[in-house]
């Protein structure tokens, strides 16, 4: 099936989609319907109550029995696709994005890897050209680079930094307001005053790429870091008298805790871990870098070698985990194999993002006044339709 031909948008008229199974916000309404007009979801309902629309999908038609509607799905870290990095430039982004959106992605923030000041700093402010023209980009995610060199991962540790107060404003400045996440070390010299920074930019600081303990993480989080970056990996674990950054973040309930569900990064155990020890807290991410939706094969990460083998990235010099391959449909799939209630699983790759990045009050829901992304579904949770509703 040709996946591109089953994306489109909603920006004029009026689209009823009825007859499906809803998932939103934690809850299920069967035989339900959503009507969006330029863009916007203006009213919702159960049974044959909707009046017409200049576009109706019959969900069940459409997607066969068990047909479900959820929100767009809403990655928050996220760094390529269709062998396209976010980092080489506008076409490669969209390339990417058109890979991830035929996933039921609808709205994504465009992860950045480290580099030099220079280069981030035109980066971020290509992004926020984008933004201007391409309604699904939703600003853009530092991943450094502000990181442990301990726990660089897929980073180049020859470019790493601390957190200079002139180099973060730096950042911040040339995103012109649209960086929605900075990954940093808290423990780091400057740490936790380039946390204080990025959060009075009304951007989100992510704690990550991290030697923290619990304590510090703790302190973080009392700064304004509000993002536990890709839970577990490039940071300590869980040890029965270190806590460590997880267990703090889980305790949190300012903190989100970001999770790959791609059974690489995290054992299917440990997802479901996650959801019990933060309900209503787990954004499913991606983390997804070139390969996703391609063969395997070498990659450029950044300034880091990669190869796929198997579909497992990991970076050629050091043999670290470089990002996933995964797609967000599928992270939902594996999340609800691990036994995370679909609702659950639903919530985290919608509502629970959407508020991380401060989008909460226009993206995740299908409710009135949301924009209208939506994704339909068939019973084996396989995306059968994908809508992107109006500018964020």
């Amino acid at each position: 099936m040709d996946r591109s031909m089953n994306v489109t948008s909603t920006p004029s008229g009026s689209l009823l989609v009825h007859s499906a199974t809803i998932i939103d916000g934690g809850e299920t309404a069967h035989d339900a319907w959503v009507r969006v007009e330029n863009g916007v979801i203006v009213d919702r309902g159960i049974g044959a109550t909707w009046s017409r629309a200049d576009e109706e999908v019959d969900a069940r038609s459409t997607a066969g029995a068990g047909a479900i509607l959820t929100p767009g799905l809403i990655d928050i870290h996220g760094h390529g696709g269709a062998g396209a990095s976010f980092d080489d430039g506008i076409d490669a982004i969209r390339a990417a994005r058109a890979l991830h959106r035929a996933h039921g992605t609808t709205r994504a923030v465009v992860s950045l890897v480290t580099a030099p000041l220079d280069d981030l700093s035109r980066r971020v402010a290509e992004i926020a050209d984008l933004m201007t023209t391409d309604a699904d980009i939703l600003g853009s995610h530092l991943e450094g680079p502000f990181l442990d060199p301990g726990h660089h991962g897929a980073h180049s540790p020859g470019l790493l930094r601390e957190p200079v107060a002139d180099d973060v404003s730096r950042l911040l400045a040339a995103g012109r307001g649209t960086i929605r996440q900075v990954t940093i070390a808290p423990e780091l010299p400057g740490g936790i005053d380039a946390i204080r920074l990025i959060t009075e930019a009304g951007a989100a600081a992510a704690v990550g790429h991290t030697d923290a303990d619990a304590s510090t993480a703790i302190a973080a989080f009392d700064a304004g870091a509000s993002i536990l970056t890709h839970a577990f990996n490039a940071m300590p674990g869980i040890h029965h008298r270190a806590p460590g950054p997880v267990l703090a973040a889980a305790a949190d309930r300012r903190v989100v805790l970001e999770a790959i569900a791609d059974d690489v990064h995290l054992d299917p155990h440990v997802v479901k871990l996650l959801f019990d020890a933060a309900p209503g807290r787990v954004a499913l991410i991606t983390d997804a870098m070139a390969a996703a939706g391609s063969a395997d094969g070498d990659y450029d990460l950044g300034a880091v070698k990669v190869t796929v083998r198997d579909g497992v990235a990991r970076a050629n010099d050091t043999g670290s985990i470089a990002g996933s391959t995964l797609t967000q449909d599928e992270a939902i799939r594996r999340t609800v194999a691990a036994g995370v209630p679909l609702t659950e699983a639903v919530r985290a790759a919608t509502e629970t993002p959407a508020h991380a990045v401060g989008v909460g009050d226009r993206l995740g829901r299908l409710s009135p006044g949301h924009l209208g992304d939506a994704v339909l579904w068939d019973a084996q949770l396989r995306v059968v339709h994908a809508w992107t509703g109006g500018r964020a």
